[in-house]
């Protein structure tokens, strides 16, 4: 009898620590979501305000239509990037970065467009907008790293792979982002 009992509390207790690796990884998982979801809530809002700085400096700069077409292929592009994951998303969103740079460029060399209050305000909130992606991918990335570390680590492992708990693409800059840039001051 005595030996019945211990059998079933070492039972209760294993059920019990499955249990909660299992709930541990649900939990990671949702919060690899809930992070990405934030990432995709930003990248809507900085979809939804270059339409309106593209109009507003359209009349502006009728010789840079290449630029203003630039941006609104990379915008198109970045959108439809959203459903291939996070690095065909990244990949997009770098190029749309790089467009929005070189309009950003191309807008100092017109004084009363820097001197439009739309113009510089919509630049105001892209520039917040895009401070707030990089705080999401850091927040996604961190929980990625957290979630992928979980899944491939010894217990939790097993349970993962019972479950098919599978890990998670990194929101990443490509390699031509990671250089270092050269600074020339003669």
């Amino acid at each position: 009898m005595l030996a019945v009992i211990v059998i079933l509390v070492i039972l209760v207790v294993l059920v019990a620590i499955l249990a909660g690796m299992y709930n541990s990884l649900v939990g990671r998982r949702n919060r690899v979501d809930n992070s990405w979801s934030q990432i995709e809530v930003q990248l809507k809002r900085r979809h939804d305000l270059i339409p309106n700085l593209v109009e507003a400096v359209k009349d502006y700069m009728s010789y840079e239509q290449d630029t203003l077409t630039s941006v609104t292929q990379a915008r198109a592009a970045a959108i439809d990037a959203g459903n291939r994951g996070p690095e065909a998303q990244a990949q997009a969103e770098n190029m749309l970065s790089d467009t929005l740079k070189s309009l950003f460029a191309v807008v100092e060399n017109y004084p009363d467009l820097k001197a439009n209050q739309n113009v510089m305000s919509l630049q105001e909130e892209l520039t917040s907008t895009e401070n707030k992606i990089a705080f999401a991918r850091q927040f996604y990335n961190d929980s990625v790293l957290t979630y992928n570390n979980k899944i491939q680590m010894f217990p939790s492992n097993l349970i993962a792979g019972m479950f098919n708990f599978t890990t998670r693409q990194f929101f990443e800059a490509p390699e031509g982002d990671r250089a270092v840039p050269t600074v020339d001051l003669r």
